[in-house]
């Protein structure tokens, strides 16, 4: 079956790319992502253990039966001067991903009912964003963010993290076969951020967003606060749904002369989550499957920086997660992991 899954969005991402050498030829080009999440550096390993997401963005203008035109201004888009939809520029993009969930133990053969389950998920994301301007210091970015895919053995969790265990001569983990059950899964995610200049240094960029599915369902809210120099976009790219900011907006509008650092900054920001569901501790929705119970309030801190040099932008981000879980022997206890992002413009 994993074969199948795996052969079914490599045609998809075959599919889009046939399109993008059309979308391309927007004056704003294309760009290519990178995201890695991994705990290790924190000196862990467990609970959201690895992410990895890779794929590409373009200017969505050229995109065949896109009408923006008959998008309603919102009652705060209007208070705030934003430009209407149809002025917005926009981008298209297209991501396969992966994320890894563990117990605290990896080292267990067997199951482990008062922990976390092991769980991993593989999907197809195709994500949509329009970027609008709100007076001469704001600018507002919507984004659209549709992940199909599947959990369970056929997300190959386990073939993943033995490769890599075996790759940095780490003992492989011993639990797999006690993960959730394979089952297709979806997830649906909006976010919208509002970028706020307090000067050309100083950066506040709050955001509010949902996402819906059998993967999650959540409402979220937060924000974070950048300084530096020359800085562009909505903030660090994340892998998480709907945060990855196909940041190629401002290929056209801010180039960077070639072979030279010419942006930088640093970062802070925290994020609460009021979670309703979620897959990989709620267990699957269709099949009997290893479960724990759900905290429904979480938050994330972070710091992190980012840069640029010519062509390619590199962030790093250090998460703090709060207790996601409980079990009636212990807390899942707080986590701490890092998240790496590299983008190339082209």
């Amino acid at each position: 079956m994993w074969m199948a899954v795996a052969f079914a969005l490599a045609l998809a991402v075959a599919g889009t790319t046939a399109h993008a050498a059309q979308w391309m030829r927007g004056e704003r080009g294309a760009e290519i992502q990178i995201f890695i999440d991994n705990d290790k550096w924190a000196g862990s390993d467990r609970y959201y253990t690895n992410g990895f997401k890779v794929g590409f963005g373009v200017d969505a203008t050229n995109m065949p039966g896109l009408d923006l035109s008959g998008v309603p201004m919102t009652a705060l888009g209007r208070a705030l001067g934003c430009t209407p939809f149809s002025e917005a520029a926009t981008n298209g993009g297209v991501f396969v991903g992966q994320n890894m969930y563990t117990p605290r133990d990896i080292s267990i053969a067997g199951a482990q009912r008062d922990d976390r389950p092991w769980a991993a998920w593989l999907y197809l994301g195709l994500v949509f964003q329009a970027r609008r301007t709100c007076g001469d210091r704001s600018a507002a970015l919507d984004t659209i963010e549709l992940d199909v895919g599947v959990v369970g053995p056929a997300a190959q969790g386990e073939e993943i993290q033995n490769w890599w265990h075996g790759l940095v001569n780490v003992k492989e983990a011993q639990g797999w076969a006690n993960q959730i059950p394979n089952e297709p899964a979806f997830l649906l995610t909006y976010l919208h951020k509002q970028l706020w200049k307090h000067n050309e240094n100083v950066h506040f960029i709050p955001h509010v967003g949902a996402a819906v599915g059998t993967v999650m369902t959540f409402v979220r809210a937060g924000g974070l606060v950048r300084v530096g120099r020359n800085m562009t976009g909505f903030g660090p790219d994340r892998i998480e749904p709907g945060a990855a900011i196909l940041q190629n907006f401002r290929t056209g509008s801010d180039p960077c002369a070639a072979w030279t650092f010419c942006e930088g900054y640093v970062f802070a920001g925290a994020e609460g989550r009021a979670v309703a569901y979620n897959i990989f501790l709620d267990g699957t929705v269709f099949r009997g499957s290893p479960d724990v119970k759900r905290t429904p309030l979480v938050y994330d801190l972070s710091v992190g920086f980012s840069f640029r040099f010519w062509r390619a932008r590199v962030s790093a981000t250090r998460i703090t997660r709060s207790q996601e879980f409980t079990t009636p022997v212990r807390g899942g206890g707080k986590q701490t992991f890092h998240s790496f992002n590299i983008g190339f413009e082209f």
